[in-house]
């Protein structure tokens, strides 16, 4: 596809009809679980194979989104789902748990796999590590530039992008947001994000939304992401309703073809959903207070009559698959029309009437041609009509008319005959995993260290300290690792150099929280050690990284305490026990928005409805959202029984308050401050 694809959402089968008679060439949709938006209305198991029936007759690709956080106990539902999806089949899965990545590369090796945006891929190392797994395609973040997406490409030409060119943006990365689990057990990573960001969040001299980011819309510029390199051209929006869709999807089918998109269209388009309009931000690479907006009252009232009109753009079939078609007519011979589409599909059919002597008009091939070519109301559509026509014969127009029917019907029924993906059922069991103790990691967010820290097994520190400063923690007795940022937008060539500058001194522990870092320092040849932000939340997950080449990982923390322990395998794991959770990785800091954060490196805060304070970090050009609380389970620590390590992740601690958590932390007793259990109690949906 020379011009790219559209490719359109589809939360419910009202939603695909629209996409599919606005021109998408593909869609993606999500089956009754294990979807990315699971409010979204869905497909059961007979609508998924009659979706999958409809688009392929009409030329149009099926991706089905199993992209999210699986448990041990989810995962053979989840194979029993793709191994239906299989015997349709759709045309590829989106994927996030590495986990269900690998027992699918063992289940179904030829069934084609898209890296999620949920896995947060944003750097060439991370897409050379997506290819490596065996990901045919990657859904980038939609936090990148057009440079960054294009130094992708030119990393990787033969890996497909994808990227969002039109919907809602979230404030976090994708993957990288805890938000909506933390505040109310509605896990983001398993479809259930509450979107607790839309509601007030402000920062000093801000909006009073400050998390809340308008919609992205390339759908004029189409060509720019074709340019850079992006192969699919992807509309958000599973759970919006058909009209938006099709607007959409319209709108994207023009602007890919060349063709002008009409006025009208675009405002109907800003009309049926938009957030104060519409931003460019990310692709351009300007960020700022430009970009973020709410759903106004206005917003919301211009929606119904630009619904109304927006319904006539799927209201009639869309004829959209070329067809050639072939009249003979003989004498002595039934009349027989052929039709070929050209994914090398033939229908024949002939008629049980023998042409006869024509008594006035015999028949012409612009008759023929004329009525052949009325295939309005089914997918087809007559791209050439060519005629054997005997002389001085008559046809009735009836007779023709039959046939046309006849023959695209019989065409129509092959196009949804496919030969189903190959599936062999995996069986998958992780032996227990058996630990020697719990030990404990800290990670500071500077230099600033207590002597209370060489009593732990490892600090974890900032990659771009001074060599000198780690230097003179190595010499204090401190096993060093070095933390890469989640958020390497841009600066993978920066991030390379820093760390080949620290391994030449012997620094080569690497805490790694994305496949972007991890995929870079294994190449480095690199000790690895992941992070939360992996989130690893199944065995087989834990086995995908053994052999990945990590050495031993933190589990997510989405996780509760019965679960984390549960886990099998032999890769040594980790949970946090100390510190104020990350709720939000973003590259559009809040703070800023507010005018502040310019080059600070002290924690400002955002304030919720409430009055609650959540505190904000920068760290590597990409910003952190904490919680307005500590989690501390120390006094606990004996719960962790199936843990190697715990780590307590310091943030906006003063040196005497780093000191006294230490020292807590090795007696194992409570902290004494405000303070939350986190999700490893309570867990989430």
């Amino acid at each position: 596809m020379n011009n790219g694809e559209v490719l359109a959402p589809a939360g419910g089968p009202e939603s695909l009809t629209a996409a599919v008679r606005a021109g998408a060439d593909a869609v993606y949709l999500g089956a009754g679980s294990f979807s990315a938006r699971a409010s979204a209305q869905n497909f059961s198991n007979a609508e998924l194979a009659e979706a999958v029936r409809f688009c392929h007759t009409r030329g149009v690709r099926v991706h089905l989104a199993v992209n999210t956080l699986l448990r041990d106990e989810e995962l053979p539902a989840a194979l029993e789902l793709i191994q239906f999806a299989c015997s349709l089949p759709v045309d590829a899965v989106l994927v996030q748990d590495t986990g269900l990545l690998y027992l699918l590369r063992r289940a179904c090796p030829q069934l084609p796999l898209h890296a999620s945006t949920q896995m947060s891929i944003h750097a060439p190392a991370g897409v050379r590590a997506c290819k490596k797994a065996g990901f045919s395609r990657v859904v980038l973040s939609r936090e990148m530039s057009l440079k960054e997406i294009a130094a992708v490409h030119e990393d990787s030409p033969d890996v497909e992008l994808e990227s969002f060119v039109h919907g809602a943006l979230c404030m976090s990365v994708s993957g990288q947001c805890w938000f909506s689990a933390m505040l109310g057990s509605r896990s983001g990573n398993r479809g259930q994000c509450a979107q607790p960001c839309r509601l007030p969040f402000a920062a000093e001299g801000g909006t009073g939304h400050d998390l809340s980011l308008k919609d992205l819309s390339m759908i004029e510029r189409i060509g720019e992401l074709r340019n850079a390199g992006v192969y699919s051209y992807k509309i958000e929006g599973r759970m919006k309703r058909p009209e938006y869709v099709a607007a959409a999807t319209r709108a994207c089918r023009l602007n890919a073809d060349g063709k002008p998109i009409p006025p009208e269209l675009l405002r109907d388009l800003h009309d049926v959903f938009s957030r104060s309009g519409f931003t460019t931000g990310y692709p351009d690479g300007k960020l700022g207070r430009e970009m973020f907006g709410t759903r106004s009252k206005e917003d919301v009232t211009a929606a119904a009559p630009a619904c109304s009109r927006l319904r006539e753009l799927y209201r009639r079939e869309l004829s959209r698959v070329p067809v050639q078609l072939l009249l003979t007519v003989q004498e002595g011979k039934p009349v027989q029309l052929t039709a070929a589409d050209n994914d090398g599909h033939t229908a024949e059919v002939q008629s049980d009437l023998l042409p006869q002597a024509a008594l006035n008009r015999p028949l012409t091939e612009d008759v023929c041609t004329e009525h052949l070519s009325k295939t309005g109301g089914t997918p087809f559509l007559a791209e050439k009509v060519q005629c054997k026509l005997g002389e001085g014969f008559s046809v009735p127009i009836s007779v023709l008319n039959h046939l046309r029917r006849d023959v695209l019907e019989k065409l129509q029924q092959q196009r949804t005959e496919r030969k189903p993906v190959p599936f062999t059922p995996v069986h998958f069991e992780a032996l227990p995993h058996h630990t020697a103790g719990l030990s404990l990691r800290a990670r500071f967010p500077d230099g600033n260290i207590p002597e209370e820290a060489a009593r732990l097994a490892a600090v974890i520190v900032p990659f771009n300290l001074p060599l000198s400063e780690l230097k003179s923690l190595r010499e204090r007795g401190m096993h060093i690792i070095l933390e890469l940022p989640r958020g390497m937008f841009g600066t993978e060539a920066f991030i390379r150099e820093k760390l080949q500058t620290a391994a030449d001194a012997d620094f080569r522990d690497i805490w790694a929280g994305t496949l972007n870092s991890a995929g870079l320092a294994r190449e480095l040849d690199l000790t690895l050690h992941g992070g939360f932000s992996l989130n690893v939340t199944n065995s087989a997950a834990l086995r995908w990284y053994t052999e990945f080449g990590l050495t031993d990982t933190e589990l997510s923390f989405e996780l509760t305490l019965q679960q984390a322990n549960a886990l099998g395998g032999k890769l040594p794991r980790g949970l946090l026990i100390y510190g104020r959770l990350p709720l939000m990785l973003t590259r559009n800091c809040p703070i800023a928005n507010g005018g502040g954060c310019k080059s600070c490196k002290s924690a400002h805060t955002l304030t919720d409805r409430k009055g609650i304070a959540f505190p904000v970090q920068c760290f590597g050009g990409c910003s952190e959202v904490l919680n307005s609380v500590p989690l501390s389970l120390l006094g606990r620590l004996k719960e962790l029984r199936g843990q190697d390590f715990g780590v307590l992740r310091f943030t906006t601690e003063t040196f005497e308050q780093r000191a006294q958590v230490l020292r807590l932390a090795l007696a194992d007793k409570p902290f004494a401050g405000e303070l939350t259990r986190g999700l490893y109690y309570r867990g989430v949906l």
